[in-house]
């Protein structure tokens, strides 16, 4: 979940970056982002796979302006022109194959007017954090809760299992797993030019301080060329 700081760091910036025009956002979710944008005046519009989450999207009366569908972001379309599109907090990796990114790229191209951009906000994926002979490395450990990123790939297919252990009432652990493919920047910025657009900036977060070999994320912006 985002803390407040962080909430209002993200919508400044993608509101800088729509200039004015709509923005689109994919995996809107329940609208965590999209309401407070579209309280800032930006026209926002979304695609979400979750028919429940875009049940709860369109229960909140600040988002009855948003239009949002169900469907998939790597192939679904949305009428309208868009100078943003945007994917937040690593969801980009819910697409477990290199077809599937790159199609979410050329999907965004399709949507942007000429001059718009594409935002991703991902994490830089931790091999290097890997204990020697582990495939996985805790990235939270509480009393009542572990999560782990576990590489199970490391070849080109780049598949890593998120893992969420929470402890019930009796002690015991429930554990909770879902695939995801993690992805370079590098690689990126390539998917970026297979969709005709080139990289503008790259940030470690919406605060827009610098990237470094030392940063966890990114906030990229790829930008299509003015017609």
């Amino acid at each position: 979940m985002f803390a407040d700081a962080v909430l209002e760091a993200t919508v400044d910036c993608l509101v800088e970056l729509a200039g004015g025009g709509a923005a689109l956002e994919f995996a809107i979710g329940t609208g965590r982002v999209a309401v407070p944008l579209a309280a800032r005046g930006v026209s926002v519009a979304g695609i979400e796979l979750s028919a429940d989450m875009l049940a709860v999207l369109k229960s909140k009366p600040a988002a009855s302006d948003i239009k949002a569908v169900e469907g998939d972001m790597a192939v679904t379309y949305v009428e309208g022109e868009f100078s943003l599109v945007y994917l937040v907090f690593n969801t980009i990796t819910n697409l477990t194959s290199q077809d599937e990114q790159v199609a979410c790229f050329e999907n965004a191209a399709r949507h942007l007017r000429p001059g718009g951009c594409f935002v991703i906000e991902n994490g830089v994926p931790a091999l290097r954090r890997l204990p020697p002979g582990s495939p996985g490395v805790p990235f939270t450990v509480t009393e009542d809760y572990i999560g782990i990123d576990d590489f199970i790939d490391r070849t080109h297919k780049q598949i890593s299992r998120s893992r969420h252990f929470h402890r019930r009432p009796d002690g015991s652990f429930h554990e909770f797993t879902a695939p995801f493919r993690y992805v370079w920047p590098a690689e990126l910025d390539l998917m970026a030019r297979i969709a005709g657009m080139t990289l503008e900036h790259r940030w470690s977060g919406w605060g827009r301080s610098p990237f470094n070999g030392e940063s966890p994320s990114h906030v990229s912006v790829w930008r299509l060329p003015e017609a």
